[in-house]
Parts: C-alpha cells; structure tokens; sequence
C-alpha cells in the first residue's frame, strides 16, 4: 500500500484519529486483594458468565471470590517480572510499536492508546484521553483474533457503554475479529518457522484456543468455526498434513460442555498414541499472558510429560515481533485510507 501525504490525511476540519488497541487485562498485583478486584469486574461481565444475575450474584460473591483468588495469585505470582504482568507489558509494547509505524507513515496526528476491558489502563481512561487530545475518529481494535461474543461483543458493550455518557461521540470503526487475516496468518506461519529453524520440529503441532462453554456456539457464537478456519489456513501456511496438527481448546470453567477436544486431555493421551514429543501454538493470543506462559508453558507440559511425553515445547505468542505490528497496522490502514479519502 502506498502511504499518501500524512497532512493531507489528518490536518483540516476533521481533527484527530485515534487508534485504540484492546486486550482482556490483568490484576494490578500478584495478591489475593488485586485478584479479588480483578475477578470481581472479569466475573460480573454478564457476557462472559451467562447466568441469572442473582444466582450467579451469590455463587461469585459467596463462593467464587473466596476461593479463587489466593490460588490466581499464586499463579500470576509465577509470571510477575520486573515490569508487572506479563500482558501488560506486552500490550505496552504493541501499543509502542504501532504508535511509532502508523506516526512515521501518517504524522503526528495519528493517537495511538491502549486499553483493557478490565483493570488498568480502563476503556473510560483511555477514551477521556483520545477526547483529550482532539480526537474526532475512532478505530477500536480488540486483539482477539476470533470474534466471540465474550470477548469482542464485551469490547463493544463497554465502549458503547462509555460513549453513551459522554457528549462526545467520535465516529467509530469497530474492528470485529480479523482470524483469516492474511499478514496475521503469515505473521503467525514466521514466529513457528522460527521456533523450528532454532530447535526442530516435534511430531505433533497443537493449536491451542482459549475455550468457551458450547452452549454459546449452539447459540450463535462464531469462534469455534473461525478458531478452526484460523488452525487450516495457519497449516496450510506451514504446509502441513492433517494428520500433523491438531486444534484444542483450554482454560475451561466450571461444570458444563466447553468446546472440544480440550487441550489437557489431548495432552494426556497423545503419548499413548505413540507420540513422543509436541509444540504447542495460541492462535488466539496476541501476547503472552497467564494462559500461555503458566497454564499452556507448565502446567499442560506436565500432563503431556508425566503421561509418557518426552519432548514438550511452547511457542511464543506473537507479542511485539515486527511481522505481528505490521499486520495490525495493514488491519488499519484501510480504515485511514477510507477516512482520507473524506477530507
């Protein structure tokens, strides 16, 4: 794409665009007051728990609050660094990273912010900040790669949520899911490529997506049928077999169905089947975060080993790498182009 005159995009009597980049989030700290905070905003979300307010009211307040954040703690303790959650930094980074691309093509006037749905740096923050600073349009994108109404629909909800208080409303592009996106699946293909040139291959390949309840694909939900449309180009891509990948689902919740094969099951059976070593991908992760690094990283390496594995190894989410930062930028670009096109 040829990159047109940054003035000629932006100054005049539009004002501002603002780019808003979005992720779940992350407690504030590795303790059990941080995670209760944390949780409390998560778990009330009525799209990501769909159950009578009052009922579910009772079991997060009475049960849930005070038995799980002690042992979230602990977990997130085995990620902590030097710079805080691992998402956060991660998500900083992005943001950085975009910020500098998309202001070296279209100049200053391009904002670049992110935000998370829960916890900090809030949606209500960050837009009182684009506001700030003289933005007029919006382009919101949540880094959730395969639309799910508990993901992208909470996105939205919150936004609109927000806008609705304010008397300034920007125009707004939402950018919903981009799962067969090209520059997304290629940037995904380059990160695996290099795993394997640094340390070979493995006779299984897991794509590994954060699980939902199967009642809400019966009802309409699209992830389960765009996380297996992500998993065929990405192997297409790699130039792999059927027979020499697998798609999973982990981070399950509570006691009903959630969408199959489950990825610590599989683990646990693959060694009877005969395969001895696996590496494991997160298609639908941007950035490192608890679910890679300590739940897909260890404790699903310890299934697939103490099952009779032999050789297990995770693959790095995209993060920062320059290939992902490219891909979200070709995902806004034509946005900007279109609104350039109005001045």
């Amino acid at each position: 794409m040829a990159y047109r005159g940054s003035a000629a995009l932006l100054n005049g009597p539009h004002g501002r665009i603002g780019v808003l980049i979005t992720n779940l989030g992350t407690p504030d700290a590795p303790t059990t007051p941080a995670l209760r905070r944390y949780l409390r905003e998560f778990l009330s979300d009525p799209r990501v728990v769909e159950a009578p307010r009052w009922l579910w009211w009772l079991v997060l307040n009475l049960v849930i609050l005070n038995i799980r954040p002690p042992r979230s703690a602990k977990a997130y303790a085995s990620i902590w660094t030097q710079r805080g959650s691992p998402l956060l930094f991660h998500t900083e980074d992005q943001c950085a990273a975009l910020r500098t691309l998309m202001q070296q093509r279209y100049g200053e006037n391009v904002v670049v912010e992110f935000a998370m749905r829960y916890g900090k740096p809030s949606i209500a923050d960050q837009l009182e900040a684009l506001q700030q600073a003289g933005v007029t349009r919006l382009i919101v994108l949540p880094l959730y790669p395969q639309y799910s109404g508990s993901t992208n629909g909470s996105m939205l909800d919150a936004i609109n949520a927000d806008l609705r208080q304010r008397r300034w409303v920007p125009s707004l592009h939402f950018i919903s899911d981009y799962h067969d996106f090209g520059p997304y699946i290629d940037a995904m293909a380059e990160r695996i490529r290099a795993h394997w040139a640094a340390h070979g291959r493995a006779d299984r390949l897991l794509f590994s997506y954060h699980g939902i309840p199967k009642r809400y694909v019966t009802q309409g939900d699209p992830y389960a049928r765009q996380c297996f449309a992500t998993s065929r180009q990405l192997a297409a891509a790699l130039g792999l077999s059927d027979s020499e990948y697998l798609t999973t689902f982990q981070s399950r919740f509570g006691r009903e169905e959630w969408l199959k094969p489950y990825t610590d099951h599989t683990l646990k059976a693959l060694p009877a089947e005969g395969v001895r070593s696996v590496q494991v991908f997160c298609p639908g992760f941007s950035a490192d975060c608890l679910e890679t690094i300590e739940e897909i990283g260890e404790e699903n390496r310890d299934y697939f080993l103490q099952n009779g594995g032999e050789r297990y190894q995770y693959i790095e989410a995209l993060n920062a790498m320059p290939a992902h930062i490219e891909a979200l930028a070709k995902l806004i670009e034509p946005v900007l182009e279109g609104w350039r096109a109005d001045t």
